[in-house]
């Protein structure tokens, strides 16, 4: 469909990467704890706005490298692999060290960008959150690439589609923290297992990623 390939698998990964949490979920549902529904949204608008030129920018340079010689986009797509591999080890080391000390550490929520006064600009600075993450432009090449066909006349009809389904996911996932407000925070800062479990899914299902890239 639209050159999209193994749609299930994309899916599936998909849940995985929306629903760990990162400073841009954490700093939408800090927001929303002390400021409300509406101010909420609008942290979750910058979101939305960051993450959208972080994917066109993506789309942009590999639907090029798509069209490329089949050297150079060989070279992107293990440079991908061993940045996924290299993701996944970082994400293993981190559950692994929670699993470890599973002491009640600083909550999460509150090492977010601070700011609760009036001025705090929420749909600013989580757009700024947003788009100063360089490595978030590596990652979504190295997964999005994975599940386009080559030989697709129009690839960035591809990106396109797996674009939104990202952002489609992403607004219901923050719809969610925005409603949950303090509850969520709290169930976050408790419950270290539950995240150390969630992080090394991920961690496994990258390895697969890269492994999948590199050999397809």
């Amino acid at each position: 469909m639209l050159g999209v390939t193994d749609l299930p698998t994309y899916l599936a990964g998909l849940v995985l990467i929306i629903l760990l949490p990162g400073p841009n979920s954490l700093y939408v549902l800090s927001v929303a704890a002390r400021r409300g529904v509406r101010t909420g949204y609008k942290a979750a608008a910058g979101v939305f706005t960051g993450d959208a030129v972080l994917m066109l920018l993506a789309a942009l340079g590999a639907g090029a490298l798509l069209k490329a010689s089949p050297l150079v986009f060989t070279v992107v797509k293990v440079l991908g692999a061993g940045y996924l591999v290299w993701l996944a080890v970082g994400m293993m080391r981190g559950a692994w060290a929670l699993w470890r000390t599973r002491a009640e550490r600083a909550d999460a929520v509150e090492e977010a960008p601070a700011g609760a006064g009036e001025h705090e600009r929420p749909y600013r600075r989580a757009l700024l959150i947003s788009l100063l993450n360089p490595k978030a432009i590596l990652f979504l090449m190295s997964f999005f690439v994975q599940f386009v066909d080559p030989s697709y006349a129009y690839p960035a009809l591809s990106f396109l589609l797996l674009g939104g389904l990202l952002q489609t996911g992403s607004f219901l996932y923050l719809t969610t923290l925005i409603f949950g407000g303090t509850r969520l925070s709290d169930a976050f800062r408790r419950r270290k297992r539950l995240s150390a479990g969630a992080t090394s899914a991920a961690g496994v299902l990258f390895l697969g990623f890269a492994a999948k890239l590199a050999t397809g």
